[in-house]
């Protein structure tokens, strides 16, 4: 059950930036940037990734053979931006996100726990 949670919790850290997917005028909204913008569509793209992680976790949370890969993906998507933020400086704007994923990281380890301890 403690599992379960912790892939639900997963799953909702990734949710938001994922919804910008289908609702692109939530990157504005989230990140501040314009339609017109050219890396917007780059954004777009990575709430598409998002929306990846967040099928993931779901997925895992009910399937623990799936667990493994999730866990790695999920790591990757959460440690990936806490270290590129601290190295950028920790800038102010995206102080929020990088709060959220520390939120998540005592989640994550439990769930690679997991995913990974032995049978």
């Amino acid at each position: 059950m403690l599992q379960l949670i912790a892939w639900i919790v997963l799953a909702l850290v990734h949710l938001m930036p994922a919804l910008a997917f289908f609702r692109p005028a939530t990157l504005t909204a989230l990140y501040g940037i314009k339609p017109d913008n050219p890396l917007f569509l780059l954004m777009h793209h990575r709430a598409a990734l998002f929306l990846a992680v967040f099928v993931a976790c779901l997925w895992a949370a009910w399937r623990p053979e799936a667990r493994q890969v999730a866990g790695i993906a999920t790591a990757i998507s959460m440690l990936g931006f806490l270290w590129l933020y601290w190295r950028a400086g920790a800038p102010a704007p995206l102080r929020t996100i990088a709060r959220v994923d520390l939120i998540g990281l005592p989640f994550l380890a439990f769930a690679l726990w997991g995913a990974f301890k032995p049978s």
